[in-house]
């Protein structure tokens, strides 16, 4: 382990990790596809929006100075209609032009009047109350030609894919899945759904890790999950490293004499760091195998949740120069003692309650790092610092998951 960084604060081990960022390529996809994508540029509006004064209600476009007062009856001149064509409308004094929701204000009128609110009489109308000058929606106040209404990074949600469609994109420019490999290890492990023989466990941790990458946008390759061996381990880092961006491993991270990753890392890998300040989940380990980037988690089902997103996160946050996913946290006052450490960033898990007063955080089950129910039970992580005391009554910092 010479001269590399050990058992390290959370932070300098992300700050490390971006050290080395993954490479990533830019793709052109159509709106369909772009759900859940990362915007790789700045998107500039190609129109204005809306492109020209229109109703924001079914009624009558009138002038403000003819029907500033209640009972004013006007001429019935025309209708404007969405999508109407190239006709201009105009209204003078005493007129009115029928007009319906989004289509152009005719040239000279300069409010509305709602039709529920007036009277109509043939080729006439009596207003039963003044008209409204701000029921018009104005051009280009949503967005003016050539402003960013979509910044680079942002990850793409229905409300902003229907914002590029606005805008006038037909498809994005958006950063390409990345791959991301998820290697099990352990002699314990078995498939779920076979049957299991003393000593045996079922394989959970690259189902949840998988669903974390796809939950990210990105594709992950579940390899099978390989015994401890260093022969069979090394054998699974170059088909990861060659088919893969960036790979996990699940287990073997650890100090023991059967923690195969670490040894193999150690004496064949480029190790960047080993072990970081946080609990559950201190044993990982970031580093290259044959110039691919790796995380190396602990085996513990939730070691290897909380560490994909303390450690992982980040990581891939900061490679693609993107905001998502965003950290949520909230501020909860602990209604049961929750034990803390004096040297780690404590990640308990816990259920929130809201009050009038706040949440209230309880932590139901037992917090063992292999307690899978525990995190799929739980709504966050408690966010306490190295010495924080963790007793009742506190207000902590909880990450929602």
């Amino acid at each position: 382990m010479k001269d590399v960084p050990y058992f390290l604060p959370l932070e300098e081990a992300i700050k490390l990790s971006l050290e080395h960022p993954l490479p990533y390529t830019i793709e052109d996809v159509n709106l369909d596809e772009a759900h859940q994508r990362i915007l790789a540029e700045d998107l500039s509006s190609k129109v204005n929006d809306p492109p020209f004064d229109n109703s924001a209600m079914d009624g009558f476009a009138v002038r403000f100075e003819d029907t500033k007062e209640a009972s004013s009856t006007l001429d019935i001149i025309a209708t404007s209609q969405a999508a109407a064509g190239d006709e201009q409308l105009s209204v003078t004094s005493g007129q009115a032009v029928r007009i319906m929701t989004g289509a152009p204000m005719p040239g000279g009128a300069d409010a509305i009047i709602p039709i529920e609110a007036c009277t109509i009489d043939g080729n006439s109308v009596t207003l039963n109350q003044p008209s409204k000058p701000h029921f018009i929606r104005k051009r280009g106040e949503n967005i003016a030609m050539g402003q960013i209404g979509l910044e680079r990074g942002c990850y793409l949600t229905p409300q902003s894919i229907s914002m590029c469609a606005t805008m006038g994109y037909s498809s994005v420019p958006v950063v390409k899945k990345l791959k991301i490999g998820i290697i099990s290890t352990g002699d314990e492990l078995k498939p779920p759904g076979e049957t299991l023989s003393y000593g045996e466990i079922y394989e959970s941790n690259s189902y949840g890790l998988s669903g974390l990458v796809k939950m990210l946008g990105h594709t992950p390759i579940r390899y099978p999950a390989v015994h401890d061996s260093i022969d069979a381990l090394r054998a699974q880092f170059d088909v990861a490293a060659e088919e893969c961006d960036l790979f996990l491993t699940s287990g073997g991270v650890s100090m023991g004499e059967w923690d195969f990753v670490r040894k193999l890392m150690e004496t064949e890998g480029e190790l960047v760091f080993w072990r970081v300040k946080i609990r559950p989940g201190s044993p990982p380990l970031f580093g290259h195998w044959n110039g691919t980037p790796m995380f190396g988690l602990p085996g513990n089902p939730v070691s290897s949740h909380v560490v994909f997103r303390m450690l992982v996160v980040p990581y891939l946050r900061g490679s693609l120069n993107t905001t998502f996913p965003y950290d949520r946290i909230v501020h909860a006052r602990l209604n049961t003692n929750v034990r803390s450490t004096k040297d780690c960033l404590t990640l308990r898990r816990v259920t929130l309650q809201s009050t009038v007063d706040g949440f209230i955080a309880n932590q139901p089950k037992h917090q063992g790092s292999g307690n899978i129910d525990s995190l799929s039970s739980a709504d966050g992580l408690t966010l306490l610092q190295p010495g924080q005391s963790g007793e009742a009554g506190e207000l902590i910092q909880v990450l929602l998951l």
